[in-house]
């Protein structure tokens, strides 16, 4: 049985959950790996020697089969999330709406809550969400996805304030803009559209996000990140975005 501490991430299949999971192995933690892709998620896996374990954080019986193959966590990494589209409010596809609030909302609730108990029990615990400028800036074409990651950073706030005088430690890191496949996902896998979103700048990867991740939470125990934004140089705000000219 290893004494590491256990550290489980969720949507870890690629970007920065992957990234995380491979950068908290090298910090000296066992690693679950949770997420819905299952060729990705065992790459991810063999790469970073983690154990890959299938999660939809949008289904109840999934979270809770999930949750009870842990016997152990020290940390959590509420990750999986994501931007579909960029209708305007008047032009809202609700259907997008629930699902950007279904994963990035409901999703990070049922595993936290799913997992809260270990992360008490282990003395130590810590719960890190990712989170977005999303959640602190809105933006035009944005607002969906504003919605849900405001309520994120809410809810991860007011967790906060709930386990205040226990043993469990709660960080919110929002990074700006971060080349992973997220714009291709928001964009329903249009790459050239996706591929313009970074072109000019020089953006996050998802190593960058990945290395703050390890860095929180290799902080000392009675050291709390409460919130780390974290932007490349050539972005000052969610819409101001310094590019080079072709």
């Amino acid at each position: 049985m290893s004494d590491r501490p256990v550290a489980v991430v969720t949507g870890a299949s690629s970007g920065i959950g992957a990234a995380s999971a491979a950068a908290l192995s090298r910090a000296g933690f066992d690693v679950v790996l949770g997420a819905r892709r299952p060729d990705r998620l065992a790459e991810a896996a063999a790469e970073c020697g983690g154990t890959p374990l299938p999660l939809d954080v949008t289904d109840d019986a999934s979270v809770a089969a999930f949750a009870a193959q842990i016997d152990r966590c020290d940390l959590l990494v509420n990750n999986a999330g994501g931007a579909f589209g960029l209708d305007s409010v008047a032009e809202a596809d609700l259907d997008d709406w629930q699902r950007m609030y279904d994963v990035n909302v409901l999703g990070t609730v049922r595993v936290t809550k799913a997992l809260l108990p270990r992360l008490i029990a282990s003395g130590d615990g810590q719960v890190i969400t990712i989170g977005s400028i999303a959640a602190r800036e809105a933006y035009k074409g944005g607002a969906g996805y504003n919605a849900a990651k405001h309520a994120e950073a809410a809810l991860t706030r007011v967790l906060r304030l709930e386990l205040l005088g226990q043993p469990v430690r709660v960080c919110e890191i929002d990074p700006g803009m971060v080349e992973t496949e997220f714009s291709l996902v928001r964009f329903d896998g249009d790459r050239e559209r996706a591929d313009a979103v970074y072109r000019g700048m020089t953006p996050l990867t998802a190593a960058d996000v990945a290395e703050s991740v390890a860095w929180v939470a290799t902080r000392p125990s009675h050291v709390n990140v409460d919130q780390l934004l974290l932007m490349p140089r050539d972005q000052a705000a969610a819409q101001i975005v310094h590019r080079a000219e072709d």
